[in-house]
């Protein structure tokens, strides 16, 4: 696979059916004196010029030794016995034995080992990202395709390294800061009804968001709204996956359209995700203002929206995912009196996210992945009926 020079954004995505979760593998045990041994990669692509690319720029790194390389699936998975590697980097596109075949059979043999998907971006290779991502690759990053070798180095360094340690490292592993999260500062259970239902995630997060989909209750008697970081072309075929995986309807965020109770919105990769008041209805807002927390869609800029939109009618919910981001957004919410739940640290892919959120004392739960949806069901249906009719969400008197 070639670089090419067309110009791409470069971002990451995630999933398909049937979807399951894949627990990570811990890296390798630490020597003495509690030095982290080196993260353990191979490199699976059929271009010698990415595998050169890769290999050098990733075996500069002081804390990663690249162990091996391959130019086929099969070559792969014969050498992984002996190369014993703590992640693969496994191209898509390879003569006989492509990505998906190879991921399939590794699986099959090492169901924990982090593989992640690195790929150029097309519209069909999109589509088989997702398929991998459903099949238990890890994550999914794609090559950027302009700015030459500096560019090509500045986007390992940023944003593939990065996504290694990240998957590389044990879910359970402890805070970073060494202390223990603090609890929330007030009682798990708040009176205000639940009038939106507010979702940030990223690494892992489609197939998290699979899971809490398919935990609805039915009907659902609420919008709810989703920032997901995920290029444009993978956000609309995300949409209409889970909205094929789950009985709800799931759309990619369009302006204007109005919240309607039961209705799922995915933000478009690209452009931040907002909710508006519009006289009695509320609407969404899609905006092209700088990435926050180097993403865009962004989880703080929706969550700050639907603070200042619904008051203490959100409930937020993060779920797994690298960095920090719904940090600020979850302050706001907290501020204004909604309720935030988080995806606890053994079944996140990277407790990134929910654990900056938990970690600032903003969750009113840290619940495992198959809690969540249930979770939500009930704090939703408190105070209403379930046979709640399907009109457009009215707007809250102006405070």
């Amino acid at each position: 696979m070639l670089l090419s020079q067309e110009a791409h954004p470069l971002q990451w995505v995630g999933l398909e059916q049937p979807l399951r979760l894949v627990p990570l593998a811990p890296t390798s045990p630490p020597r003495c004196g509690g030095i982290m041994s080196k993260i353990r990669v191979m490199v699976v692509d059929d271009s010698v010029v990415v595998r050169r690319l890769l290999s050098d720029a990733l075996g500069a790194d002081p804390a990663i030794q690249v162990v091996g390389i391959a130019p086929t699936g099969a070559i792969a998975l014969a050498r992984l016995p002996q190369l014993t590697p703590d992640l693969v980097t496994l191209d898509l596109e390879m003569p006989e034995m492509d990505g998906l075949a190879t991921l399939r059979a590794i699986r099959a043999a090492y169901p924990t080992l982090p593989v992640l998907m690195v790929s150029r971006y097309t519209q069909r290779l999109a589509r088989a990202s997702l398929d991998a991502l459903s099949m238990g690759a890890s994550d999914y990053l794609t090559l950027p395709e302009h700015g030459g070798l500096a560019n090509a180095n500045d986007w390992i360094k940023g944003r593939l390294i990065p996504r290694i340690k990240q998957l590389a490292r044990p879910a359970g592993r402890p805070s970073s800061s060494g202390v223990a999260p603090r609890p929330s500062t007030t009682g798990l259970e708040s009176r205000s009804r639940i009038e939106v239902v507010a979702i940030g995630s990223s690494t892992g997060g489609p197939q998290a968001l699979a899971a809490v989909l398919s935990a609805l209750p039915i009907p659902f008697p609420v919008p709810m709204v989703i920032a997901q970081h995920m290029p444009p072309d993978f956000t609309r075929q995300l949409a209409e996956r889970l909205s094929v995986l789950t009985s709800l309807t799931v759309r990619e965020a369009t302006p204007d359209a109005l919240l309607e109770p039961g209705d799922v919105w995915i933000a478009r990769g690209g452009l931040h995700l907002t909710t508006i008041r519009d006289h009695r209805y509320h609407r969404l807002r899609l905006l092209a203002t700088p990435p926050e927390n180097s993403c865009r869609p962004s989880a703080d800029v929706l969550f700050r929206s639907v603070a200042e939109v619904f008051g203490a009618g959100v409930l937020a919910v993060v779920l797994t995912g690298m960095g920090q981001d719904g940090l600020r957004g979850c302050e706001a919410i907290r501020a204004a009196g909604g309720q935030v739940l988080t995806q606890d640290r053994a079944t996140s892919v990277v407790w990134g996210m929910p654990g900056a959120v938990t970690e600032a004392g903003l969750s009113h739960q840290v619940l495992p992945l198959e809690e969540i949806g249930p979770e939500i069901g009930r704090r939703v249906r408190r105070g209403r009926s379930i046979l709640a009719s399907r009109t457009p969400s009215p707007a809250l008197p102006s405070k």
